[in-house]
């Protein structure tokens, strides 16, 4: 078997793969790992013609950033409004 014949597989295998791990994916696991991986491809694309590390990287860290954004708007929506402070009274040295 030539080399490139032991290659086809994952030729196949590798985008049909990523496609449906993309099309089964829910709208916040993907939010921050699209825009992560497109700023990690061209940063890693810049350092030394390392694109698809620099994309997984990126939707690591974008997809964490997301959840972590989601945290915390989720806490702000829980916690009532707090009421004002009044003020303490002024007391005069007379």
């Amino acid at each position: 078997m030539t080399r490139s014949a032991s290659l086809m597989p994952v030729v196949v295998v590798v985008p049909l793969a990523s496609l449906v791990l993309l099309c089964g994916s829910h709208d916040i696991q993907a939010r921050g790992c699209i825009k992560g991986a497109a700023v990690g491809a061209v940063a890693g694309h810049v350092a030394g013609h390392h694109a698809v590390v620099g994309a997984v990287a990126g939707c690591a860290v974008g997809h964490h950033l997301a959840k972590k954004q989601q945290r915390e708007q989720r806490q702000q929506q829980l916690q009532p409004p707090q009421a004002p402070k009044p003020a303490p009274p002024q007391t005069s040295s007379v």
